[in-house]
């Protein structure tokens, strides 16, 4: 039997040998502690390039942790039926795995990175929808239809302007309207143009131009009627007072035509006159001596109301339009002194009535030089 002391030598070479063939702790023993190497392991064995672990020493004629069923073995977690298909070793560094052996290509991982890229599958190039970069005659083909639909659009808008271009001219030169009478001479300056005197507007005013053929006068809402109208044979006839008649005769009066009207209520009567002179100067000396004493003629009617004109009081005015002279008779149709109320009323009727008729005609003769027709 052995002594103790070789006993003890023996147990503690086996341990030797335990420890040098893994290099992972092992899992404790019925042996005493004092028994195991209180020396770690020897240093890290080689990474491999695939899965970071460790690869184990080389122990002569002992498969080591990593033999044929180990994690680089055909059926291990990167064999045959691996993600990528094929073993991560070339044939020298299977033979080494399976003997427990590492390769003989130098560092582990570099033969299996170097099949990796050799037989790691390319992308393939997507054909899906087109793309101007891509190359081949497809490719090409939608550029060549743009490039046509910009040339027929150009031909099309080519032949629109030559069409445009051979229309216009008969175009505007049959829709060119024909003249048929001379243009208008120009108004002479001034206010009143034409009608500034007789020399520039000779035609003689009638009763038809001056107030109309229509009895019945609309303005604003308000009505009125014309009952009676006068033609005379001399300008003094139709009108009062020495001055005025005077005035008339040195004017160069050749006309005086009068008309009567009433509103609709029979309130407001009166009389309007034109008198027709030879120069605005002398239409102007005509107004000058219009006063309560020299005024129109009022033209009494036949009917009920206009037959009082010229009866009580009422009001008189004078005033001008180039060589023509308007004067005018309205008062109440009782002959009753206009209030302030009345003498409003009348002043209206007097502006629709002038308005409505004389200076409509008259604004014609100062632009054309001729009649309103």
């Amino acid at each position: 039997m052995d002594s103790g002391p070789r006993r003890l030598r023996r147990e503690r070479a086996a341990e030797s040998e335990t420890t040098q063939q893994s290099p992972f702790p092992q899992p404790p023993s019925s042996q005493s502690p004092s028994s195991q190497s209180p020396f770690p392991g020897p240093s890290q064995p080689p990474q491999s390039a695939r899965t970071g672990q460790f690869l184990p020493p080389e122990q002569p004629g002992q498969p080591g942790p990593f033999g044929q069923s180990g994690s680089f073995g055909q059926s291990g977690s990167f064999g045959q039926s691996g993600s990528f298909g094929q073993p991560p070793y070339s044939s020298q560094s299977e033979q080494s795995a399976q003997s427990g052996q590492p390769g003989q290509s130098g560092q582990p991982g570099q033969s299996g990175q170097a099949a990796e890229s050799e037989q790691s599958p390319q992308p393939q190039q997507s054909r899906v929808g087109w793309s101007p970069y891509d190359e081949g005659r497809r490719s090409r083909a939608p550029l060549y239809f743009a490039i046509g639909g910009v040339l027929l659009l150009g031909l099309l808008g080519g032949g629109l302007a030559l069409m445009w271009n051979a229309d216009g001219p008969s175009t505007a030169e049959a829709g060119a309207p024909t003249r048929t009478s001379a243009p208008l001479p120009s108004a002479p300056p001034g206010k009143y143009g034409f009608a500034a005197e007789r020399k520039t507007d000779p035609d003689p005013i009638t009763v038809k131009e001056i107030f109309g053929s229509t009895k019945k006068i609309n303005v604003s809402g308000r009505s009125y009627e014309m009952t009676v109208t006068s033609k005379d044979k001399k300008c003094t006839d139709g009108a009062l007072g020495d001055k005025l008649q005077k005035a008339l005769k040195s004017g160069k009066c050749t006309q005086l035509l009068r008309a009567s009207f009433r509103d609709k209520s029979g309130k407001v009567i009166g009389t309007i006159g034109v008198a027709n002179l030879k120069t605005s100067g002398t239409a102007s000396k005509v107004a000058k001596v219009g006063d309560a004493s020299n005024y129109v003629k009022p033209l009494a009617g036949k009917d009920s109301v206009t037959k009082m004109l010229g009866s009580g009081s009422g009001g008189a005015k004078i005033s001008t339009h180039g060589h023509y002279a308007i004067m005018v008779w309205f008062q109440n149709k009782d002959g009753s002194k206009p209030d302030k109320k009345e003498s409003k009323r009348i002043l209206e009727a007097i502006k629709d009535l002038s308005d409505a008729t004389v200076f409509k005609a008259l604004d014609n003769r100062s632009m054309t030089g001729s009649a309103l027709s």
